[in-house]
Order: C-alpha cells, then structure tokens, then sequence
C-alpha cells in the first residue's frame, strides 16, 4: 500500500532517490542548482510516496514565500486579461505563485492585503496604492515594480507604462485631418490615472495645433468602463442637445462599448454622424459594428516585462527605471475610414507629428 503524504519524511525521500537530504532540500526550495537527472528522479520519488513538502517549513527555510503580488483597485475590465496572461506566464516559469488583490485607496483602518507579510514582492497597477504607501515599502526595501504608472519622485521604483500622448495626438489628429472633425468630445479615464493623464494631454495638444478651442462641455468623466461610459453619454444627450459634437475618444476600448451603444439607442450613426475612436485595441475591437479605430498597446508585453524586473529585484539586479512601450494607431470604420488599406495607413503616417 502506498504511504499517505504525513508519515514520509523528507529523509525516506533521499533514500530512496539515493541522494543526501540537503540536496532534497535544494531540490524542494530552489536555491541552488540541481542537474536535470537528479530533478527528475526526485520528482518521481516524490510523486511514488505522494510526499508533500510542508509549506512553512519550505517559507522558513528560505525565507521566501515563492508568492508573486498584485495589487489594483479594480478587475471589471477586459483590458485585464491580456495583462494577466503576461504576468502568469512569468510567475509560472519561475515556478512561483501568484495573488491578487483589490485595494481601495483611502481605506487607512484597513492596510493593503498584500506586501512584505506574504508575498516576496509586487506589482502595483496604476493607482493601486498611495505614494505614501509607495515609499514606505521603499524604505524597507521590498521588491516592487510599477504598472501602468512612474514612481514618487523621492524614490526610484522600477515601472513599465506604454506611450500615451504622442499616439493620442496622433488619434484626434486623424480625426480632423482626414475626416473634418471639429467638436471632439473625451471621455477620460479615472482622474488621478497617468493613462488618463497623458491621453487627455495628447487629446488638447491636437486640438491646439489644429485652432480648434477646448470646449469644456466635451469633456466627460468614462472611468475607462463601458457601463459608466453609456450613462454619461446617455445623460449628455439627454441635457445638452445644444452642443454640438461630431467625434468621441471615448479614452480605452472598453469605455468605447457603452459610448457605441448610446449612440446607438439615441438615434445617432457611427461614423456618418459621429466617429468614435477607443485606445488598446483589445481583442473584441475589431469585431464591433462598426470596426472600431484604437491604438494597439502591448498590454500582454507590458505584464510580462514588469514581472520579469520584479524577478531581476529578487536577484539583487537594477532594471530601468522606466520601461515606455510603443503603441501603434490601428485604423478601421468608426472613425469614417472605409478600408484599412495602403492608401489610409499613409495618410496616417503623413499626418503624424513626430
């Protein structure tokens, strides 16, 4: 009959492998190498006499939990899973674990969930934690790299974000340029956002480049989140029927989805009547109706990058301090183009500022 797990011992284990148990113990907490043969006969042994290593005494021996973090405010966006996916596959090729957690900032009675308590280190997306918060965990030098967002200006944290504000001129310039917009509105993202920041910032310097006057009344609060983005589009129509518009960054593709359907049940055409245009080029854009322009950011490239320099900080390694990524205008019929063909991607290129 087969052992159960509590009655073998880690000494059984390097028995019957024919190895010492410290090599078992190196093989079990990953802090030295082992060769290839040895691993997979240990592994064997292991799986035989269903030997599980106990959990805190693997912590206490290392003095790692082997627990990746992340930390955000919010999951309710399909913009999250690309970047999931870059970061598990790193955590996964570090056979590490991964935790994530929801913080609200402002919630001082409760500290953030994770930290240097249970996790080796983490990543923090956007506005997940204060800059308080930020430098305290500095201090204590715990591992963190930051997402979508630079750090304090009193600490160096490493961040990976993408381009913002070139692109997002680029966008609105597209729409005057090849398409005679004039009353541009924006939906921008959560106020104190650094992508939201900067695609506001690109959204007005087109503006002012092409003599067109910032309208107040075309700025609109989206959140980044389809259903806040049809409630504002719903109630603008429904109380400013006397200001005109005839284009809509709705500021992310997901804000983008509700921005369409108000339009929609409000009688409006897309892109004869008003163009709309979105940001990330997440993977339902292109099958919207109609096909919506975006600006692809490699948002996949962007959790990946971020969690292999969280790695490099558990190797006492300096990565950059900031990691900017390039996006891409992704051109399709929202925005009034009839073809994404040679024709409108040079005309695009043309109009670019560098």
């Amino acid at each position: 009959m087969t052992r159960k797990s509590h009655s073998v011992t880690i000494r059984q284990v390097a028995e019957k492998a024919g190895v010492s148990v410290a090599t078992v113990s190196r093989y079990i907490n990953h802090n030295a190498p082992i060769s290839r043969d040895v691993s997979e006969r240990l592994k064997k042994v292991m799986a035989e006499l269903r030997y599980v290593p106990h959990a805190a005494a693997r912590q206490l021996a290392s003095q790692k939990t082997r627990v990746v973090g992340l930390l955000l405010n919010t999951l309710h966006n399909d913009f999250f899973v690309p970047l999931l996916n870059g970061i598990e596959a790193v955590v996964r090729k570090h056979e590490y674990n991964l935790v994530i957690a929801t913080y609200l900032l402002g919630s001082r009675d409760n500290p953030p969930p994770i930290g240097p308590h249970n996790t080796d280190g983490i990543l923090v997306f956007s506005d997940g934690l204060s800059d308080d918060d930020l430098v305290a965990l500095h201090h204590r030098n715990f591992p963190m790299v930051l997402v979508h967002r630079t750090a304090p200006e009193s600490v160096k944290i490493p961040s990976v974000t993408v381009e913002n504000k070139k692109v997002s001129f680029e966008l609105i310039n597209h729409l005057i340029k090849v398409h005679g917009r004039k009353h541009i509105m924006l939906l921008r993202g959560p106020i104190f956002q650094e992508d939201s920041y900067w695609r506001e910032t690109g959204y007005r310097s087109a503006l002012e480049a092409n003599g067109i006057p910032f309208d107040e009344r075309l700025m609109l609060n989206g959140d980044f989140e389809r259903n806040t983005a049809y409630k504002v589009m719903n109630e603008f129509i429904a109380t400013e029927k006397q200001v005109p518009f005839d284009a809509v960054f709705a500021g992310d593709d997901d804000a983008a989805i509700g921005v369409l359907k108000a339009l929609h049940e409000n009688g409006y055409r897309v892109p004869e009547d008003v163009s709309v245009v979105g940001f990330d080029d997440l993977g339902f854009s292109a099958f919207l109706t109609p096909p919506l322009t975006t600006v692809s950011a490699p948002t996949e490239a962007v959790g990946r990058i971020a969690t292999e320099q969280l790695f490099s900080l558990f190797d006492k390694q300096s990565p950059e301090g900031v990691t900017l990524l390039p996006t891409e205008l992704i051109i399709r019929r929202s925005c009034g183009c009839t073809t994404r063909d040679e024709q409108s991607i040079k005309e695009v290129e043309a109009l670019t500022i560098k």
